[in-house]
């Protein structure tokens, strides 16, 4: 009798509404929706969605994708996460640093792109399901940085080569790096003109975005500020809209600026499920937790910012979901994005309903701007990149881990210079050093003295 009224206990507990709204945080907040939120959702989606579509066609040249991959990848995660999320600031969609995973991993063919955000949409589910938020305190935050800045660095000087008008320039960074120096004699004056001017107008309006001062003052100067903060939120997509009349124009006077988008031809032969995971190696458990990591570390910042909770194994979940979602649309791997999140929450997204807006603005993208990405130039396309990965590249944190934990610094020098090797090896090698480096037990404020006697009894004692 006394087991029969435990398992009812439980099975009430399992489908009560407390326990429904813990896996459907939307349940939380949508009964208390007004038409002030319902306002400031809106405008926030508007903002978001001008801000994803040029950053997701730009992506997509990352991951060595044909443009429209993109925008298939960036609509799910506003509809998934606006149920399943727990940050009213996050935005799911393609970034760079999983974009260039993806790269690293399928080496830009769209079908095993596709493939590999079903499985580790699974990955990341499960790990949800089995409560394994823990595992990314595993690494450690010198880490992250190298792999930021190193991520930086090669997606930033990926985008030269567009910029410049070259082709036929290798994946492989070093090689990169040389035959890009190498061909500058190639480079087309259409392009560099076009790339540079892109960016300088997408530097001069994001410092011109960091510089307005406070909204007290006269009504024609609050006007002018609100107008100003508007051009330069949207500027990525004034500048491609722009670039693309101009490559038009260009076009139909017989000038053709825009190299064309190619797509991974079929060869015919026939490869196996297996293989094709074969393939992937490390980098099917590389890029989900990354994945992971990326998302959760941008939903706990603007938490704490903005004074509010989120649950990680529920953010692991709603990632999860929005992969396997999103490989039904022909969507690769997604996370959070830093610099999406940031609008979101600066122009006053109340709920993550947002979401819903940004997603109906890519889908609208989809259905009847298709024709036109074929004048978008890939110089813009690589101006918008280089203004988005250049703040990643945080070269204050060197001094600062030289100034509080010396020790700090290698496992950091170790992950950046290891991905310039490969992306995925940089991140083992550096959880690798922070994992041995913890096992000594070394003090963690060391004179300059310690600091070379313990590189060196570690080295010695590999």
């Amino acid at each position: 009798m006394d087991q029969l009224l435990l398992r009812r206990v439980s099975a009430r507990g399992c489908c009560s509404y407390s326990t429904l709204k813990a896996w459907l945080p939307i349940l939380s907040w949508l009964p208390k929706y007004n038409l002030r939120w319902l306002q400031m959702d809106l405008l926030a989606g508007l903002t978001v969605g001008l801000t994803t579509v040029p950053q997701a066609l730009a992506y997509a040249e990352v991951a060595g994708l044909p443009v429209q991959y993109g925008l298939y990848s960036a609509f799910m995660g506003g509809f998934i996460y606006t149920l399943l999320g727990t940050s009213k600031d996050v935005t799911l969609g393609p970034t760079a640093i999983m974009s260039l995973l993806c790269f690293s991993v399928v080496g830009g063919q769209p079908h095993r792109a596709v493939l590999l955000s079903l499985l580790c949409g699974l990955i990341q589910a499960v790990m949800a399901l089995l409560r394994l938020g823990f595992l990314l305190d595993f690494i450690s935050y010198p880490v992250i940085k190298g792999f930021t800045c190193a991520a930086a660095v090669t997606i930033g000087f990926g985008q030269v080569k567009n910029i410049l008008g070259l082709k036929g320039i290798p994946q492989q960074f070093f090689l990169e790096v040389y035959y890009t120096f190498y061909k500058i004699p190639e480079a087309r004056t259409g392009d560099v003109v076009l790339g540079l001017l892109c960016l300088t107008l997408l530097v001069m309006l994001m410092f011109m975005k960091t510089s307005l001062g406070s909204d007290d003052g006269p009504t024609s100067y609050r006007v002018t500020r609100k107008i100003v903060w508007a051009v330069a939120t949207m500027r990525n997509a004034l500048i491609v809209v722009a670039a693309s009349l101009v490559a038009f124009s260009w076009d139909v006077s017989g000038h053709h600026v825009p190299p064309p988008t190619s797509d991974t031809t079929e060869n015919g032969t026939i490869v196996s499920f297996g293989e094709i995971v074969t393939g992937f190696g490390g980098g099917l458990a590389m890029i989900p937790f990354m994945g992971l990591l990326e998302s959760i570390a941008i939903a706990k910042s603007f938490a704490s910012q903005n004074d509010y909770r989120i649950n990680a194994n529920q953010e692991l979940l709603a990632i999860g979901v929005t992969n396997i979602m999103g490989s039904f649309v022909s969507a690769y791997p997604v996370t959070g994005s830093f610099g999406r999140t940031a609008v979101n929450s600066q122009t006053g997204v109340c709920t993550p309903a947002g979401g819903i807006i940004t997603s109906a603005i890519v889908l609208l993208s989809l259905a009847f701007l298709m024709p036109a990405f074929y004048y978008i130039p890939k110089a813009s396309l690589a101006a918008v990149i280089i203004c988005a990965v250049a703040p990643m590249v945080d070269y204050r944190i060197v001094t600062k881990m030289w100034r509080i934990s010396k020790l700090d610094l290698f496992p950091f020098i170790v992950t950046f210079l290891m991905s310039f090797w490969e992306v995925q090896y940089g991140i083992i090698g550096g959880v690798a050093v922070s994992g041995v480096l913890l096992s000594l037990d070394v003090p963690l404020r060391l004179s300059n003295l310690d600091f070379c006697f313990s590189i060196v009894y570690y080295l010695i004692n590999i």
